[in-house]
């Protein structure tokens, strides 16, 4: 064989050697041993690092905020729900304290209404009781003269006598005389009546003293007693058994507000007028009382309080508290 050329790179690890040109190993010739490999020492590779997630913190903090704003919601619609119900309770106070004051004024126009209507009751029952008279006396003398008619026609019929005519006439002509006599008692019985219709009239709303003299005046010509007051805003005074109290004077409209406390109760009268009467009706009282007030300036007021004769006999009336006064 032709000679190769050499590398010498190959030369150095012997590449460059032809096979056949190296020579066979006999037997006799051992091969010279391997070195053993050295030992791989094992590298350490450190753990890789994890990057810890911040979602379950992010989520704990929305959760947080979201329990704190329900408990605001919650604290508000409570606070919310506790002033409606705070107003309703304020209104349902104040629409039960109108319907209070709304039955007080009933019962103080009903007291005064029956007043009004017993004194009329008995006035009007005197009066019926004498039209029912005048009504019977009118039928008999309708009667009575039917009869006389009757008892002239027969005697001019059956041709009588002269005399019997004449005393036939003379019995008519007494009997109408005292006819005549009853009708007048009972003009004068129905007259009694009206005047007395009228001065129950007057003491209930026409008959009002402005001054003591006026009030004395009255009292000699009603059969009624009169007790005077003074009275200052928010003081009480006892008149007669009746406790009364002032709240409150308006001058520019002329009127007052007063407490009335009699039959363990208490009844209000508001804005009433200056020389106009307030009645009201007391447990054994035969008519109403009336209070009246005819002077008021900004703090006080006077007048005096009317009430059935001997309603309270214990308190001198304004007769009895007179210099040298009494009953009359």
């Amino acid at each position: 064989m032709a000679d190769q050329p050499r590398n010498p790179g190959n030369a150095v690890f012997g590449f460059n050697n032809a096979p056949n040109d190296a020579p066979s190993p006999t037997p006799t010739q051992t091969a010279a041993p391997t070195p053993a490999p050295a030992p791989v020492q094992p590298t350490y590779y450190p753990p890789p690092v994890v990057a810890q997630s911040r979602t379950p913190v992010v989520i704990l903090t929305i959760l947080v905020i979201l329990l704190v704003a329900m408990a605001g919601v919650n604290y508000y619609m409570i606070r919310t729900l506790q002033n409606n119900v705070q107003q309703g309770a304020n209104q349902t106070a104040d629409q039960l304290n109108v319907l209070n004051h709304r039955m007080d004024g009933s019962d103080e126009k009903y007291a005064q209404l029956r007043a009004q209507f017993q004194v009329t009751s008995e006035r009007l029952g005197m009066t019926q009781q004498e039209l029912t008279r005048a009504r019977q006396l009118a039928s008999n003398i309708e009667l009575q003269q039917k009869q006389a008619v009757s008892q002239l026609n027969q005697a001019i019929a059956q041709k009588a006598s002269a005399d019997q005519v004449n005393q036939l006439q003379a019995d008519a002509n007494s009997k109408f005389t005292g006819v005549n006599s009853d009708i007048a008692g009972l003009r004068k019985n129905i007259g009694d009546t009206n005047d007395a219709l009228n001065g129950a009239k007057g003491e209930l709303s026409g008959a009002i003293a402005k001054t003591h003299d006026e009030l004395v005046a009255l009292a000699h010509k009603t059969d009624r007693d009169y007790f005077e007051f003074t009275l200052t805003r928010g003081s009480q005074q006892k008149v007669g058994n009746i406790q009364v109290r002032l709240e409150k004077t308006n001058p520019k409209k002329n009127n007052f507000t007063a407490d009335l406390f009699f039959d363990d109760k208490r009844t209000v009268r508001k804005d009433q007028a200056v020389d106009s009467p307030v009645l009201f009706y007391v447990q054994g009282g035969s008519s109403a009382c009336e209070l009246v007030v005819n002077k008021l300036d900004k703090n006080t007021i006077s007048g005096y309080l009317s009430t059935p004769k001997g309603l309270f006999p214990n308190t001198p009336s304004v007769l009895q508290s007179r210099p040298g006064g009494g009953t009359s």
